[in-house]
């Protein structure tokens, strides 16, 4: 009997410390729509993407021209003539791949570039969140954007909204 008394005890404390528990929804996708600086940011890594992925396909282009030539002169080429441009061929399309890592490679210029311009966004959005956080009293807030096993949220729990006004975003 003291035993089902202990156990009973403590599911209703485990229950009731459950319960006690504040949590809240944010909506990550909607608040970076709604700030204009990650748009702009957005736009501008765009912008430099679409720049460097036209230098790579020139440069691309270059590699694939001086193969058909070399194709097409092969016949008339002698062995020494043949290796020399094979040479060249290989060193230009080393430097198409050498370009293309240094641009768009795990550590390229794109990563760096998208890091120093989002960084102190979602420094912002982060900063804004905890206060929101720590005003409301909430323990835990989830991202339902990321979250692909939040099936359905009440929008009385949303503080997508306070956390734009937090940023100087209100809607």
């Amino acid at each position: 009997m003291k035993k089902l008394i202990i156990s009973f005890a403590l599911v209703m404390t485990a229950f009731l410390g459950a319960y006690a528990q504040k949590f809240a929804l944010v909506d990550m996708d909607y608040i970076l729509r709604n700030v204009p600086s990650y748009e702009m940011a957005n736009e501008q890594l765009n912008q430099v993407s679409q720049r460097w992925e036209r230098e790579v396909t020139e440069l691309s282009k270059e590699a694939e021209t001086m193969y058909k030539n070399y194709q097409s002169e092969m016949i008339f080429l002698t062995d020494d003539q043949k290796k020399a441009r094979e040479e060249e061929l290989v060193a230009k399309e080393k430097e198409v791949t050498d370009l293309r890592y240094k641009y768009f490679g795990p550590e390229g210029e794109l990563f760096k570039k998208r890091q120093s311009l989002m960084k102190p966004i979602q420094e912002d959005v982060y900063n804004a969140v905890k206060a929101v956080s720590e005003e409301k009293g909430y323990q835990v807030i989830f991202d339902r954007a990321s979250s692909q096993s939040i099936v359905f949220a009440s929008p009385k729990i949303d503080v997508s909204n306070e956390v734009l006004a937090k940023l100087g975003y209100s809607k």
